[in-house]
């Protein structure tokens, strides 16, 4: 049996799974992999849909796991296009729609490389499959809903591959060896209103904010890791939402992005982020009320044998060597690497949520093969 990875994502693609609907995606794999013989569990949680597929004894201690995700984004205007979003059309050896990049064509690669593995090379161990419906959206009842079961069920992934596009610009030019940590959070500075004439009547909570997004972006977080880059600090939004000339307002608001490596953990960073609030409370007498959302730790898988599986395929596919990266935002290999070890590995990801998001045909039959090969020395 062979399964054809192109004509796969095409149909994956017709399925318009925006988060959080399935649009079919999920029923879609799960019919091909039962079709070959992988034992299929829908594990859905808060109105997401998740799939875990296996294949091979429950009992084997070597076993092979992939994660990825069916969900997209939202298309957008839908007149920006020049193809139908979820048409799924080739246009000069290019595939077209929503999801093609990220990342329907992973998934269909790797399933069309499991598929041909078991059927007719069956190897000894087991292929595991978790893919999830909610990678795009706040991935609350995703891969950590598959994770919860699985460990219910006493599922065990030796090691995992997560089809995420991985490289900027060129096949086979990077693989994640881990991630950058994410945190989020939102500042509302109090003050007390009054009228700009008279100051003094007031508390502007105007300047205690300015003082305190300079005291955050002036602050250097580190220089890197021998695996990371430096962690960066953003301020992506200040909103007083004062339309007059002549009030001190009351509040003010801002909210900062924090990517960080590992020298850091989210606990930390937030004791230090509420520590400077309330300096600049002290220093000016408002009251700063602090939010924080940590999206993720950051991670390593230190180089070894699972990445120097995924090097050498890459390499004998593709002729390139891949650089170990841990660039980039935050992945569900968040999630895994709590399980087993995990490294990432896809496609070119720099058409990935644009309009006319577009795969490269040829591409998706390249990453099938390194799928593969990676599929059978891991169980050679």
């Amino acid at each position: 049996m062979t399964l054809d990875p192109v004509d796969l994502t095409a149909r994956l693609v017709r399925c318009p799974s925006v988060t959080p609907e399935e649009g079919g995606a999920l029923v879609l794999l799960q019919e091909i992999l039962e079709q070959a013989g992988f034992a299929c569990t829908r594990v859905d949680r808060g109105g997401i849909s998740n799939l875990f597929a296996r294949w091979g004894d429950k009992g084997h201690a070597r076993s092979f796991g992939f994660n990825g995700h069916t969900d997209v984004v939202p298309i957008g205007k839908a007149e920006d296009w020049t193809q139908d979003p979820f048409g799924a059309e080739i246009v000069d050896g290019y595939l077209y729609g929503r999801g093609s990049t990220d990342m329907k064509s992973g998934v269909a690669a790797f399933v069309a490389a499991a598929v041909d593995l078991v059927t007719n090379e069956p190897p000894e161990g087991a292929v595991l499959l978790a893919i999830t419906g909610d990678e795009e959206a706040d991935a609350l009842h995703g891969t950590t809903a598959l994770l919860d079961w699985m460990e219910a069920e006493q599922e065990q992934m030796s090691v995992c591959l997560v089809g995420e596009p991985t490289s900027p610009d060129h096949m086979g030019q990077m693989m994640k060896i881990g991630r950058r940590g994410s945190l989020t959070v939102w500042y509302s500075v109090n003050g007390k209103q009054g009228h700009a004439a008279y100051p003094h009547r007031a508390l502007n909570p105007m300047p205690a904010m300015a003082r305190l997004m300079d005291r955050l972006a002036s602050h250097e977080l580190d220089t890197g890791t021998d695996h990371f880059d430096a962690s960066t600090l953003a301020i992506v939004n200040i909103d007083t939402g004062n339309p007059t000339t002549n009030v001190i307002p009351a509040q003010t608001r801002a909210c900062v992005n924090i990517r960080f490596n590992d020298a850091h953990t989210g606990a930390d960073l937030s004791d230090w982020l509420r520590d400077e609030a309330a300096k600049v409370d002290a220093e000016f007498g408002t009251r700063t009320e602090v939010e924080i959302k940590i999206s993720g730790e950051s991670f390593l898988t230190p180089p070894g044998p699972l990445s120097d599986l995924v090097a050498a395929a890459v390499k004998a596919e593709t002729n390139q060597d891949p650089e170990l990266s841990t660039s980039g935002g935050t992945s569900d290999a968040r999630f895994m690497k709590n399980h087993c070890p995990v490294v990432e590995f896809g496609l070119v990801g720099k058409r990935m949520h644009a309009v006319d998001e577009r795969v490269e045909v040829a591409q998706v039959h390249q990453l099938k093969s390194i799928y593969t090969r990676i599929l059978r020395e891991y169980f050679a």
